[in-house]
């Protein structure tokens, strides 16, 4: 038996802006994407002569298929031919589930870089990537991580300059917000404000954190439900009073994340909103993860 502990990192929407519906369903996405320190471990086990079996330290998460974890090995093993001799994963969980944040694909990510350097199958990341479009859209992005522009569903993306050293605060309210209903929302109405990607782009070109943390928005905020707005906002308000540069909600949320210069504020936000939400975190960024691993 072969045995290898790999990470999975969430991920972060600096900008999230949507254009039109596709014919496939799908809607024309348009975000710049950043990893962050928060991160998931993921232990994997070949050889064990089993069929493939998944644990969890979160009793209510699904151990078959229906884990993108589980998902992303067998669609691996399938497309390349592959056969572990028996899998086993077990899922130390620390991303805040339906959070906005791809924990669930940075954990399919995650096996699929995992299972590719412990069998040694050798696939390049764009190979990776292909075989993480069909288990979820943010999977291709998760893959590699780092800071990218992310096209089409998510699986288009183009390399951007790293986002400049900084602190960030996460703060997941105790709701959740349904995807769908986000989007139907979004079909019915005229989208009033829309982030200015290309500017953050430039000023991620330029190391400018201040003009990043200026530039970020995602245009569900503004189809969020009334109580749900107003909650994100004062998350929002609460960090930016603390000194954070900028402030956004990550996906389809509740995340809300702050960014910020200097340690010390951060420190003072992380602990004034630890004290009303339980699943705060104070992280930093974090760069490309295959060149980590390899």
């Amino acid at each position: 038996m072969a045995v290898m502990e790999v990470f999975a990192y969430a991920k972060l929407n600096l900008s999230l802006d949507v254009l039109e519906r596709r014919p496939d369903g799908y809607h024309e996405m348009r975000m710049v994407m950043q990893t962050v320190t928060l991160r998931d471990k993921l232990t994997l086990e070949t050889g064990t002569g089993a069929p493939l079996q998944m644990h969890s330290n979160l009793g209510f998460l699904p151990a078959d298929e229906h884990n993108l974890a589980a998902a992303a090995a067998l669609r691996l093993c399938r497309e390349a031919g592959a056969d572990p001799g028996g899998l086993s994963i077990s899922l130390d969980k620390h991303i805040p589930v339906c959070a906005g944040m791809a924990g669930g694909s940075a954990d399919a990510a995650a096996v699929l870089r995992g299972l590719n350097r412990l069998m040694g199958l050798g696939l390049s990341r764009r190979r990776l990537e292909e075989i993480g479009a069909a288990v979820g859209s943010d999977v291709p992005y998760c893959v590699g991580g780092g800071t990218a522009l992310a096209e089409g569903r998510g699986e288009l993306l183009t390399p951007l300059p790293p986002l400049p050293e900084c602190r960030v605060v996460l703060c997941k309210p105790a709701f959740s917000v349904s995807t769908p209903e986000l989007f139907k929302a979004l079909d019915g109405c005229r989208i009033r404000r829309r982030p200015d990607t290309t500017g953050l782009a430039e000023a991620l070109a330029a190391g400018d954190l201040t003009g990043v943390a200026r530039r970020m928005y995602n245009v569900f905020e503004d189809v969020l439900p009334q109580r749900r707005y107003q909650e994100i906002c004062a998350i929002k308000n609460s960090l930016i009073q603390h000194g954070a540069l900028g402030a956004s909600m990550s996906g389809t949320g509740p995340t809300v994340f702050g960014l910020f210069h200097c340690g010390e504020a951060a420190e003072r936000a992380y602990a004034a909103l630890r004290q009303q939400y339980q699943e705060t975190f104070l992280v930093e960024s974090a760069g490309t993860l295959m060149e980590k691993e390899v």
